[in-house]
């Protein structure tokens, strides 16, 4: 843990803000969306992982709930899965387990999956879960899971979600800090070793409303120093304040079960887990009326081609060829047995203006897969979404400000750095610059600034030297013609990854399993890049480069889906995309690219992450359709 604590958040060189006056001004009212990491499992795993604990905390409250093998159980924000799993182990056969967190669902999956668990994890917020009415028997939510929300109305909503998934006569059980005891006793401030190599400070007060504790987490490295400086705000409830919030969602029979004080092996501060309060309470209501089913129409749905007649620059032959007439049948192929749609194809981008309008109000939505861009120009991608939303018609995939944001590399490089995600060095070279210097040291990759499918990307874009560099520029400008700006960036020699993410978070998407190119096959003497000639030129040594699993610690993984969550967010990434990430010589992952609207071909990046998580070609294009179309029509 020694090393991966430094790995994690070397590249950010953490610092601590130092004395603070008020800690309540330094905390994110949505500071639960970042916490909940590796790290968390390490400050409070003297609790959250003593497996110990957890067998007397399922013991309790299964008792107090009645629970049988088939009741239906909802474990809402039940972070890693401890008390799902231990259930699960118990032979409960029907549990759930529900966060917001992504790394700690992820874990949760693992462990599953490795006992061999029948426990479906899903991850969202809990003010508004995937679960229909009337679903589970029992929904706890434990280990002080409830107060994260900045205020009262919210937590309130997330009662009022508990009770809509409740059976009749279904029970809540809430494991909750004991608000009175926690404002007469709390440290304000502690520290202690959390392993051999990392210790947490922790300073404590309350809100000025009193309402909330506010906690500071400064987790130091014995030889790294500073990890990170976090805060968090959590609202305490006495036992009372508890039973009326209870009865304001309109549950009935509440009782306060206990008040349980914890010890621990490490019996150092254990904050506000050290005293809680158990409640349960019970919901009475009528079953929820079913809506007579009406026989469902299919979705009439345009699928929108690059147009095959033209020329296409990108392209090795300028045309399309026998593969992309290919492609394009195995998409039709797998859309026709999709059921629930009715498909209709236009590639003629001469007539497509006149055929998008002769089709208004006669389609549900647009499956917009002309990422050749308008009259096959890649430039003009974002032309068909502009174009679909000057006629008023829905359509999948990313708009045309995200396309043009993307499509601009420093641009998307600039966004990342902003949002603490971290690029490799690099700089802009103007087509009018004629001398620079390099603030990087070689290796450096030279590539245009606007551009895709590896356009001007080959071996001779890795760079040595200055010379090199020069030449590089040239064939890009003379050889492609291209007199835009060209990016110059440090070559980094790690693992090359992709992650591929469906959907649209926070609440409906899907990561895939992240990806890595394989270069063992390519000669020594070849620069390790997947470039213009992995992808279009079949006589060249990288055409037979493959994809494999990519073998990453939980660190370096969380690092890039969070990143990878946080751009696709910030750019406004919508239904499928692509990032593509590179990690240093050190193992630090730095992002590369941002692709919206990515590959969707059948033997394409995408699919073969797909294809790792069990998704087969058709099941990943019908996932595509079906988060737009939630997306497009949510009240469908």
């Amino acid at each position: 843990m020694k090393s991966a604590l430094k790995n994690n958040h070397n590249k950010d060189k953490p610092r601590s803000l130092g004395p603070v006056s008020h800690l309540e001004e330094h905390v994110n009212p949505e500071w639960w969306k970042k916490i909940f990491n590796s790290l968390y499992l390490k400050t409070d795993s003297d609790l959250v992982e003593d497996i110990s604990i957890t067998r007397q905390e399922v013991e309790t409250f299964s008792k107090v709930l009645d629970l049988k093998p088939d009741s239906h159980i909802l474990d809402l924000c039940c972070g890693q899965g401890r008390h799902s799993l231990e259930l699960s182990r118990r032979g409960f056969r029907n549990v759930n387990g529900f966060d917001r967190s992504h790394y700690l669902i992820q874990k949760a999956r693992n462990s599953a999956k490795k006992e061999g668990l029948a426990i479906k994890f899903r991850e969202g917020d809990a003010r508004k879960t995937p679960y229909g009415p009337d679903a589970f028997d029992s929904v706890m939510v434990l280990g002080n899971s409830f107060g994260y929300f900045e205020t009262l109305e919210e937590d309130l909503r997330v009662l009022q979600e508990i009770r809509r998934v409740l059976k009749p006569h279904g029970k809540v059980f809430l494991d909750v800090a004991d608000g009175s005891y926690l404002k007469e006793n709390f440290q304000p401030r502690s520290w202690e070793w959390i392993d051999k190599h990392n210790f947490v400070c922790r300073e404590r007060a309350l809100s000025l409303d009193g309402q909330k504790m506010i906690c500071r987490e400064v987790i130091v490295n014995e030889s790294s120093g500073v990890v990170t400086d976090q805060f968090y705000a959590e609202r305490i409830y006495t036992a009372e304040m508890l039973v009326d919030l209870l009865e304001k969602a309109d549950f009935s029979d509440i009782e306060i079960v206990d008040s349980v004080k914890y010890q621990t092996l490490r019996n150092q501060d254990l904050g506000m887990m050290e005293k809680r309060i158990f409640v349960v309470a019970s919901v009475h209501k009528e079953w929820t009326e079913q809506k007579k089913k009406v026989k469902e129409l299919d979705r009439n749905v345009v699928v929108i081609f690059g147009d095959p007649k033209k020329e296409d620059s990108l392209k090795p032959c300028g045309v399309f060829d026998d593969d992309d007439l290919y492609t394009i049948d195995q998409l039709k192929g797998n859309l026709k047995e999709l059921s629930g749609y009715s498909f209709k194809y236009l590639d003629n981008h001469d007539t497509l203006i006149s055929d998008l309008s002769k089709l208004k109000g006669k389609t549900d939505f647009v499956f917009n897969l002309c990422d050749e861009g308008y009259f096959n120009d890649p430039r003009k991608e974002l032309h068909v979404p502009a174009l679909l939303e000057a006629l008023n018609i829905p359509y999948t995939g990313s708009g045309p400000q995200c396309l043009a944001f993307c499509y601009d590399k420093s641009l998307v490089r600039g966004i990342a750095r902003e949002l603490g995600v971290a690029v490799p060095e690099g700089m802009v070279v103007k087509a009018e610059d004629n001398l620079f210097e390099l603030p990087m040291d070689f290796p450096v990759i030279v590539k245009p600034n606007f551009g895709d499918s590896s356009f001007g990307l080959n071996r001779n874009s890795v760079c040595n030297n200055h010379d090199e560099v020069v030449r590089a520029i040239y064939d890009i400008r003379e050889g492609l013609g291209y007199d835009k700006p060209i990016l110059i960036e440090e070559f980094l020699t790690g693992k090359d990854l992709s992650i591929g993410i469906i959907g649209n978070p926070p609440e409906n998407y899907n990561i895939l399993p992240i990806i890595e190119e394989d270069y063992s096959q390519l000669p020594d003497d070849l620069p390790r890049v997947c470039g213009y000639e992995a992808k279009w030129i079949p006589e060249s040594p990288y055409w037979n480069l493959s994809s494999i699993p990519a073998v990453l610690s939980p660190e370096v993984e969380e690092i890039i889906v969070e990143g990878s969550l946080k751009l696709i967010n910030r750019l406004e990434c919508r239904d499928y995309t692509r990032l593509d990430w590179r990690l240093s010589s050190s193992g630090v992952p730095k992002l590369l690219e941002v692709n919206p609207n990515p590959g969707w071909c059948w033997d394409g990046h995408l699919a073969k992450m797909a294809k790792l998580a069990g998704i087969n070609y058709g099941e990943m294009i019908g996932q595509i359709l079906k988060c737009a179309d939630d997306r497009i029509s949510p009240l469908k």
